[in-house]
């Protein structure tokens, strides 16, 4: 089984959009260096070379992305082509919209139980990245996700939708394991605690 990752870019006092899902300057870093992400360069992501050598493989690992049908709404599900992994699991009540990209391995279920269970199937050992927000809290608050990673923006929202979502209660991290300062952009990772 792969390791499941939450993940996502926040700003520093915790927030990964605005009260609009607007991410403002949140992803200027990903367009703002002079490394692409990519070998053929044609996603437009350049990033800092630290930031690179840091994202580059952690993109290359994920299998899956698992997300709630607010995000795949806002981005239409990246057209059919994420950005990392093979396939999406998306949360939601709702299936997959009519005639919506028939070829893309997109999966629709309706609770975290089934979408950790069908990411961890198509993901093998590869990584599960999980989406912060209300989805990521969730599946954090279950005891289903094995770290957090987050890429943390110089800017103060004030408010908007949290990284944490509305998770109940204290969840313990360990230090981190990864400490990376790119560009405009400070890349942390954490193992999470275990409740024993």
């Amino acid at each position: 089984m792969g390791t499941v990752i939450m993940h996502d870019v926040v700003s520093v006092d915790g927030f990964i959009a605005d009260d609009n899902d607007d991410v403002g300057p949140l992803h200027e870093w990903y367009f703002s260096g002079d490394t692409p992400l990519t070998d053929e360069d044609q996603s437009g992501f350049r990033v800092s070379r630290v930031s690179a050598g840091y994202v580059r493989p952690m993109w290359e690992s994920i299998g899956v992305i698992v997300l709630g049908r607010t995000l795949f709404d806002l981005v239409n599900g990246w057209e059919g082509d994420p950005p990392a992994g093979d396939h999406v699991v998306v949360v939601s009540h709702r299936p997959k919209p009519p005639g919506w990209h028939p070829e893309a391995s997109y999966h629709f279920v309706d609770d975290i139980a089934t979408a950790i269970d069908t990411a961890q199937e198509l993901a093998g050992n590869r990584i599960v990245s999980v989406n912060a927000g209300d989805v990521g809290s969730q599946l954090l608050a279950a005891g289903l996700v094995d770290e957090v990673a987050m890429d943390v923006v110089p800017v103060v929202f004030g408010s908007g939708k949290r990284y944490f979502g509305r998770i109940d209660g204290q969840h313990l991290l360990e230090d981190p394991h990864v400490v990376i300062q790119g560009d405009r952009v400070l890349h942390l990772r954490f193992a999470v605690r275990s409740a024993s």
